[in-house]
């Protein structure tokens, strides 16, 4: 009997259109023999809305960008659908707030659906680049200084937290959104006017900055794969050429080389597996995180943040090390489908009747 699969993408969020090319590739890994597969399509308004069972993978996507019939569609037609159809596990391939920072994980939780992918808890924390490095610090990890405020602290006195800045940093800077992912608001700063700029701009963003270190290093990455005994991949190297890995060379101009396996030593690879699972476990991660690190030319390691809904297309690089880790694109689509009805078959056995566990 097929599994009936709920595709859930797009999504109101700046990662909007990484959704929808992760959605297409998947559609085109399905095996259809398998799974009976239903479009679930968030717009950029927040609308949910449900399509036509997919008999067949999508080749453009425009195809998985349909339209609502009623003006004040919104969340319950999913949960009519999920009633009419009956769905065995929901698949979120959103990017960014809205979807991956645990708020769709919630829904699906109180509706008890098997859903790939972290739960609610880990999604928030490892959306929040601060919670996250506050919860590697509780694990032991070694990571690069961090500054980090709120947009009203900000508006209350900018130079105290640019003199914080310049006190407790070394340049060059990085800052970022604390809550998006994709590279989305990211700027470096060399100078205090471009410190500020950054600033600015990442603001428009989010309400939380987070002003990151540099470190003269190598990008590289791992993948884990699990839920309570989690596996990790081989580990993969990014090249950008240009001055650091931001949007539009991950999705757009190509001017990034992964390259798999990268070259470090064992004892580094030793060092990246144990902190990577050290993080998904200090997270509570289920199925899927990939993990990034810089590694100096001195072979020390530092852990910079995992992703609980990386990249996700064939030519992404969670994907592609598992590839080269001897997991097809198509096998892990199945493995984490596993994974999710496999937790979800776990919750099921906790008891909400306090008189029933007294019997």
């Amino acid at each position: 009997m097929k599994k009936i699969i709920g595709l859930l993408y797009g999504g109101k969020s700046a990662e909007h259109e990484v959704s929808l090319s992760t959605a297409k590739a998947v559609t085109q890994a399905l095996n259809f023999e398998e799974y009976e597969v239903h479009p679930i399509f968030i717009t950029l308004d927040g609308e949910w809305l449900t399509g036509p069972q997919l008999k067949a993978p999508v080749e453009t996507i425009e195809q998985l960008q349909f339209k609502s019939q009623n003006a004040f569609n919104n969340i319950t037609e999913f949960i009519e659908a999920n009633d009419r159809i009956g769905f065995d596990v929901i698949f979120p391939l959103l990017h960014g707030t809205n979807g991956e920072d645990g708020t769709v994980q919630g829904l699906l939780e109180v509706l008890n659906l098997p859903y790939v992918g972290n739960g609610v808890l880990a999604s928030s924390a490892g959306m929040d680049k601060v919670v996250m490095k506050q919860l590697f610090s509780v694990a032991g990890l070694e990571q690069t200084p961090y500054v980090h405020f709120v947009r009203s602290e900000w508006k209350i006195d900018s130079d105290a937290i640019l003199n914080k800045c310049e006190k407790e940093l070394v340049s060059p800077l990085f800052v970022k959104p604390a809550n998006l992912g994709s590279s989305v608001g990211i700027s470096k700063a060399t100078n205090r006017e471009e410190l500020k700029a950054a600033i600015e701009l990442a603001l428009k963003y989010d309400r939380k900055i987070i002003i990151e270190q540099g470190i003269i290093g190598r990008e590289i990455e791992m993948g884990v794969l699990g839920n309570d005994n989690p596996a990790v991949s081989v580990v993969g190297e990014i090249k950008p050429m240009t001055e650091f890995y931001d949007y539009d060379s991950k999705y757009k101009d190509g001017s990034t080389a992964l390259i798999i396996p990268a070259e470090v030593s064992e004892r580094v690879v030793a060092k990246m597996s144990e902190m990577a699972k050290a993080a998904f476990k200090i997270l509570d991660a289920s199925g899927l995180v990939r993990a990034d690190f810089f590694v100096t030319e001195n072979d020390e390691v530092y852990i910079n943040e995992v992703n609980t809904m990386p990249g996700f297309t064939p030519f992404s690089m969670y994907p592609q090390l598992w590839q080269h880790s001897g997991v097809s694109y198509r096998d892990l689509i199945d493995k984490l489908v596993n994974l999710a009805i496999e937790r979800h078959t776990e919750k099921q056995q906790l008891l909400y009747n306090k008189d029933l566990s007294e019997k």
